[in-house]
């Protein structure tokens, strides 16, 4: 029975152990995933300003090559005669590489059209440009000799105006910037440009494209990222011509830097939901057999815009930055920290179970000292009451032939006072046996033995006691009875032989058990002032330590019960510990 409770304890340890460490463990996991979305989204927000940073400088780059057209205009037009039909398409060919520049084309005004009249590229020559908006609109205003003013991307400058790098009208596999340039001093537009190969070797070196190789080469679960124009993906915008050609609008390209290749068809919503809530976005789902996380950031650049449009031609100022991530790689990041913890959690229980097992250990070996110490003591108490009265019953023939013989000397005087103190004696020894509990019985006849051999007269008296139903142990009972018994005896020791009284009464009732223990004292009015159940506390000399009547309140108030004392006024102390049933 005693094994099958501490397997209980044991199992119930262990499985609260356990029971802990899997709610450690779940909520340490949460706490890491959060902690690595966190550092995600900070990584994105990071690379978010970067790459911002990186294309407003591609941006001002392509503005620095809008001046340097305006400057080749204004050469141009120095070295040039100022009537157009003067000009030949030789000597612009000529002047666009004097320039460093790919071509330079020379726009002239009809009563109805403006058309591109000379070019040093003869595939250009004799296009009408009346269809191309918003650069129709704005070659009418500086012939009119006025700056562009249009609603549209574009950089304008006194007399000039050059649009974003666009997909070419007239040959719609090259991307050019224009610049267009007029002041009156001629019959014609200088149109000069240049190739797409310029911004995209700075992009390259230092811009937007150089940005994001680096920041796939540092990172090791970060799989692609996009500039995506949330009002044209995932499609575009083209320009059918008459001729059949598909015009491809830079501008209006649904993915203007980066990369989208892990597509899914939820995409186009949340990249819609990001731009129209203006709030981060992720997702997560399986792609060709690959766990990808995806992440939807709107950005925004009111300062200056972005040389992109919706499809309606209309310049926005937002785009959507998305970054896609391998979540396997992320997974066996967490699943490493995971088996850490996991590792430290098995250690963790191991060490709590081998103190909790030494713990119960020491306290099962410090129980069974106890209760082995306890044992012996009760055992040999025990034998000295039975001893006493194995003695009683040996010396009754001698009691009975005593008074026997004092009745036959008719000495009466002397048979009265032999029979009193021979029943005092018999009646306390019955009133020791029906005590009822062998151990406590034990005590009192211990101290009844110790009296003796000090000169101390004591006296017991027990009324209703049933020491096997009163609800103390039995232990705690003889630590408190003990302690109060040496108590009386060190004091009356004090005194002379005749002086030496000590009094215990013992009563239980249906409410309370209650002992009372009296003894002389000169100085008991004086004693119970003084803090006698404080620990340390003692008016003895040599070696006491002053525990006794502290342990005996610290017992009593385990119970809820109570001890105190009082002052007799005929010189005596009296200690009363009551115990509630």
């Amino acid at each position: 029975m005693q094994r099958n409770i501490w397997l209980m304890a044991i199992s119930v340890i262990v499985v609260s152990i356990l029971l802990n460490n899997t709610v450690y463990y779940f909520l340490t996991k949460k706490t890491l995933e959060d902690s690595f979305n966190e550092e995600l989204l900070a990584h994105a927000k990071r690379l978010e300003v970067s790459l911002e940073q990186s294309r407003q400088g591609a941006e001002l780059f392509q503005d620095q090559i809008g001046r340097e057209l305006r400057t080749a205009s204004i050469a141009a037009q120095y070295a040039l005669d100022s009537d157009v039909e003067k000009v030949t398409n030789e000597q612009l060919a000529e002047l666009s590489k004097k320039l460093g520049i790919s071509h330079i084309t020379l726009l002239k005004r009809l009563p109805d059209d403006i058309i591109l009249y000379k070019s040093s590229d003869e595939s250009q020559l004799g296009k009408s440009t009346k269809t191309w908006k918003p650069w129709y609109q704005v070659f009418n205003q500086l012939f009119d000799e006025k700056n562009a003013s249009v609603d549209w991307l574009g950089q304008t400058l006194p007399n000039f105006w050059s649009g974003p790098f666009e997909v070419s009208s007239t040959d719609v596999d090259k991307i050019n910037k224009w610049g267009y340039y007029y002041d009156g001093a001629t019959n014609y537009i200088v149109d000069p440009y240049v190739g797409y190969d310029r911004q995209e070797e700075y992009e390259n070196a230092t811009g937007v494209h150089r940005m994001i190789e680096n920041s796939l080469q540092s990172s090791d679960s970060l799989l692609e990222i996009a500039f995506i124009n949330p009002e044209t993906f995932p499609d575009g915008e083209n320009t059918i011509h008459p001729n059949g050609d598909v015009q491809g609008h830079k501008v209006q390209a649904p993915i203007f830097y980066g990369s989208y290749t892990m597509k899914s068809e939820k995409d186009t919503e949340l990249v819609r939901k990001a731009y129209l809530t203006k709030e981060m976005v992720t997702h997560k789902e399986n792609i060709g057999g690959r766990e990808i996380f995806k992440m939807f950031i709107p950005v925004f650049s009111d300062e200056r815009g972005i040389n992109i449009t919706d499809r309606d031609g209309i310049p926005m100022n937002s785009y959507v930055l998305s970054l896609t991530s391998d979540y396997h790689i992320i997974q066996e990041k967490l699943d490493a920290q995971f088996l850490n913890l996991g590792f430290i959690i098995i250690i963790l229980t191991g060490f709590s179970l081998i103190i909790a097992l030494v713990a119960m250990r020491y306290y099962r070996q410090s129980r069974d000292k106890a209760v082995r110490v306890t044992q012996e003591t009760y055992v040999e108490e025990i034998n000295q009451l039975f001893q006493s009265i194995r003695a009683q019953r040996h010396d009754f023939l001698n009691h009975v032939q005593t008074i026997h013989s004092l009745a036959e000397l008719d000495k009466s005087k002397e048979l009265v006072a032999y029979t009193k103190e021979l029943t005092g004696d018999i009646r306390l020894m019955n009133d020791i046996i029906n005590i009822g509990n062998p151990a406590i019985a034990a005590l009192i006849r211990s101290k009844i033995s110790q009296a003796e051999s000090y000169k101390i007269q004591f006296s017991c008296s027990f009324t209703g006691l049933n020491m096997q139903e009163m609800g103390v142990k039995t232990l705690d009972v003889n630590r408190m009875l003990g302690n109060l018994i040496d108590n009386a005896f060190d004091e009356v020791l004090k005194y002379s032989e005749d002086r030496r009284h000590v009094t215990l009464v013992g009563k239980q009732t249906d409410e309370e058990l209650e002992f009372t223990i009296s003894n002389t004292c000169e100085q008991a009015e004086e004693t119970v002032t003084k803090p006698i159940f404080d620990a340390g506390y003692s008016t003895k000399q040599q070696d006491h330590q002053g525990l006794g009547l502290s342990i005996v309140k610290s017992i009593a108030e385990q119970y809820k019960g109570s001890v105190y004392v009082t002052a007799e006024p005929t010189g005596k102390l009296t200690f009363i510990l009551i115990i509630p049933l």
